[in-house]
């Protein structure tokens, strides 16, 4: 959660956004913009690690579509510690993400309005085994050892953008950075959509390949 400081508290601003970045010819839709959002919880570091550019106490990123923002601070919970809301300020000359003098910004983030924002299941398919190969199977056991008892991770109350909220059993969208995701054909209702993913945009093996090659 995100808490703009300096924007108007009833204000409303709806940003122009592209539907599909590779294929400008499907148009663009209206997003709307408040001054309490979301954003994407890795979008975030207190302590930032090396050659980390995205939202950080002291750093200005952009909003796509809307503004560059600064972040201020953060709110704490008392007793866990844990952060509930990060405090930013805003540059309203940068509506539309560029700033008049020039300056540039390493990152550009994603982000729902908090009042406007659907809440919907999301459940992320990953992959059904924990083995590359499951014939890859210590002798006398068969490939149901190598079952991933964590290949459905299902996430509630995930904020999605306004637009979805007509999306019909079996459509198709792109959640940019994270996969391609479908509204489920049987648990999906207009007022609760559930989205499954179907393809995501990290390849796990390669991850996992690669640090095995460091070892």
């Amino acid at each position: 959660k995100v808490v703009i400081e300096n924007y108007p508290e009833d204000l409303v601003e709806e940003m122009e956004a592209i539907n599909n970045p590779e294929d400008r010819s499907v148009g663009t839709r209206k997003v709307p913009f408040s001054r309490i959002i979301y954003i994407e919880e890795d979008d975030f570091r207190e302590v930032p690690p090396p050659k980390y550019h995205r939202l950080s106490p002291g750093v200005e990123v952009r909003l796509r579509y809307a503004y560059l923002i600064t972040c201020t601070g953060v709110t704490k919970d008392p007793d866990s510690g844990a952060i509930t809301e990060i405090r930013a300020t805003y540059d309203p000359t940068t509506r539309g993400g560029d700033a008049p003098d020039g300056r540039k910004v390493k990152s550009t983030m994603h982000w729902v309005s908090a009042k406007h924002a659907l809440d919907s299941e999301v459940r992320l398919y990953g992959r059904l085994f924990s083995v590359e190969n499951p014939d890859d199977t210590p002798d006398g056991q068969d490939f149901m050892h190598s079952l991933d008892p964590d290949s459905l991770e299902i996430l509630q109350a995930c904020k999605l953008e306004p637009s979805l909220a007509s999306a019909t059993p079996g459509a198709r969208y792109q959640f940019e950075r994270l996969g391609y995701f479908c509204v489920d054909s049987e648990d999906s209702r207009p007022d609760a959509l559930v989205f499954n993913r179907t393809v995501t945009l990290r390849d796990t093996w390669a991850r996992i390949q690669k640090k095995q090659q460091q070892a």
